[in-house]
């Protein structure tokens, strides 16, 4: 195993991103719910905000796993033209899936933001984290949503990646960090000793304490 947890992964993530500490155009932004311990230690250990970034499917009614698109934090959503067009969907049938998921993302905003409105990333250096990048599926749907928020420059960083996956990234984003790509990669579990599932609350206890340690950290 490469990490005992994932706030170990992320502590020597961020020995990749030292470039970017102590920078105030830097804003963290993590995957729930796994990508937050992980982004926790980054953003510590940077100096930066950290938050979270949602990302919601929208599967083919009948076949969810299919994606037609995506929607995420900021009111932001993607459709894949080619499934769409191939597909020949109506925007009835397209506007009915993305109010379904927008609810559910709404409430998971609510119980991991609270009342706090979504950061504002234009003109931003935002750092997006997760544990892992396996098929990238996910992540990729979040890149596209936050470079529509116009961001100056948008960083993909995780512990483990497969190689071919975080090589693919490169074409997507301004920079990947990948600080451990194994070959074979099989899956992101593989390269953690604990790799449990990251609780709701856990996710909400590391938010506020990130809001709390940034101005501490930045008056210091």
């Amino acid at each position: 195993m490469y990490f005992r947890d994932r706030r170990e992964a992320g502590r020597q993530l961020a020995q990749h991103l030292a470039a970017y500490a102590n920078r105030p155009d830097v804003l963290v932004l993590a995957l729930p719910r796994g990508g937050v311990p992980v982004a926790y230690e980054v953003a510590r250990a940077l100096h930066a905000p950290l938050d979270v970034f949602l990302v919601r499917k929208l599967g083919l009614p009948g076949h969810e796993e299919y994606a037609m698109g995506a929607i995420a934090s900021g009111g932001v959503r993607v459709l894949n033209p080619e499934v769409v067009d191939e597909l020949h969907l109506p925007d009835e049938l397209i506007n009915t899936v993305t109010r379904r998921e927008l609810q559910e993302l709404e409430r998971r905003e609510r119980t991991y933001r609270g009342d706090r409105p979504f950061p504002d990333v234009r003109g931003k250096t935002v750092i997006l984290v997760d544990d892992g990048l396996a098929t990238g599926s996910t992540m990729l749907a979040a890149a596209e949503a936050l470079r529509r928020l116009g961001p100056a420059r948008l960083i993909i960083a995780v512990p483990a990646g497969s190689p071919q996956t975080c090589a693919e990234f490169r074409d997507e984003v301004d920079e990947v960090v990948c600080a451990i790509t194994p070959e074979p990669f099989y899956a992101v579990g593989l390269w953690y000793d604990d790799f449990s599932q990251t609780t709701d609350d856990e996710v909400r206890d590391l938010l506020a304490a990130a809001r709390q340690e940034v101005p501490a950290q930045r008056s210091a």
